[in-house]
């Protein structure tokens, strides 16, 4: 990790996005030209990408007539004065162009997902070791106040121990774009699975997964990589994990359930709701060896009156977009440059996703199109 730069305590941190496709656009630049928190703290100085065109930005937004627009981003790395490479490439492009960036004195943001191998992880760890860059993977995910409310919950102890948690990214879609070739680094796995898989890693806690199995399948891709995931974390003293990811969910939704002993959750869109119980509040129960039996010696089942709890939270409105997340990501990397704070996301959090999709890619290998 960088340690602290007094530069940047006087001035923007500037910043070059390479690579202007969707993410590199919609995502990054727009994050940079729209969000007040981050115009104060960043300064857009420069965009490349090989399709010239793209470097004019978003429809209806004027761009600084100072920021330089790069056909070879290469050129742009020539370039000292920017303090952060943002690396939005395609996905195959990842490892190669942010050890670059740091090689050539960059510190670097890259988009998801970093790799396909653990490997590859590894060689671009060394590499911001080595250069003494900070370095970065985006994952604006982990700020989704929904997330974050659940994860706030399970962590308060009020559901007891944790036994499971469910997460669900699905939605129903046809695709035949780039993102769905293995030799691209693509497929839902890699595409989407970050996000939600990034959250799963905290929801499991602080350790490898002991036992991960997963189901892949290609339901609506034209490519040949995976669009419908199913995968369990299991280990023991962390709660199994179950996970989904498809394209092929007529009823779509990006949710969460936790199962508790004392109680449990439920999240979609912009509500969480939970229900639970206190066990000093409830009947106290012997483990019986007979049958059970009622009055006149009927037979009967285990039944008891428990008071359950209902608490529900609404995300504010602001909080429901990527924009929030996206803004609060970037706020931290202003921190570790700035003052030399941790990022929440770390590096060896990203080693732990990856070596769990490399897990599920070697559990079902697909053929390769020719």
């Amino acid at each position: 990790m960088l340690t602290h730069n007094k530069d940047f305590s006087m001035r923007k941190i500037r910043v070059g996005i390479i690579g202007q496709g969707r993410s590199g656009s919609y995502i990054h630049r727009h994050l940079f030209e729209s969000q007040e928190p981050l115009k104060t703290r960043f300064e857009l100085v420069a965009v490349a990408d090989h399709i010239p065109e793209r470097c004019e930005g978003e429809s209806g937004v004027t761009p600084s007539p100072e920021l330089k627009k790069y056909g070879d981003y290469k050129e742009m790395l020539k370039d000292q004065s920017i303090d952060l490479i943002v690396n939005s490439t395609r996905s195959m492009d990842h490892i190669p162009v942010s050890i670059e960036a740091m090689e050539a004195g960059h510190n670097v943001v890259c988009e998801k997902p970093l790799a396909r191998h653990v490997a590859d992880v590894d060689k671009v760890a060394e590499a911001a070791k080595r250069t003494g860059k900070f370095f970065a993977v985006f994952q604006q995910s982990r700020f989704r106040p929904l997330f974050r409310k659940c994860l706030e919950v399970m962590n308060s102890g009020i559901l007891g121990r944790i036994v499971m948690v469910k997460i669900a990214y699905n939605l129903f879609g046809r695709r035949w774009d780039w993102q769905t070739i293995q030799d691209m680094c693509a497929g839902e796995l890699l595409n989407t699975g970050p996000h939600p898989l990034d959250q799963a890693i905290q929801f499991y806690g602080d350790a490898d997964p002991e036992k991960i199995v997963c189901t892949m399948d290609r339901a609506n891709t034209f490519g040949d990589a995976e669009d419908h995931i199913k995968l369990l974390l299991m280990g023991k003293g962390h709660p199994t994990i179950d996970f989904e990811v498809s394209r092929c969910c007529m009823f779509p939704g990006n949710t969460y359930e936790i199962y508790g002993t004392n109680g449990g959750l439920k999240a979609g869109g912009a509500e969480v709701t939970w229900k639970y119980f206190l066990p000093s509040e409830a009947p106290v129960q012997q483990l019986v060896r007979e049958p059970l039996e009622g009055p006149g010696r009927i037979p009967c089942y285990c039944c008891e009156q428990l008071h359950f709890y209902e608490e529900k939270w609404t995300a504010p409105d602001y909080a429901l977009g990527f924009d929030a997340w996206g803004t609060a990501y970037y706020e931290q990397v202003y921190d570790a440059l700035v003052n030399g704070k941790p990022m929440e996301v770390t590096l060896d959090q990203i080693r732990r996703q990856i070596m769990i999709i490399e897990e599920c890619h070697r559990q079902n290998p697909f053929p390769k199109m020719k």
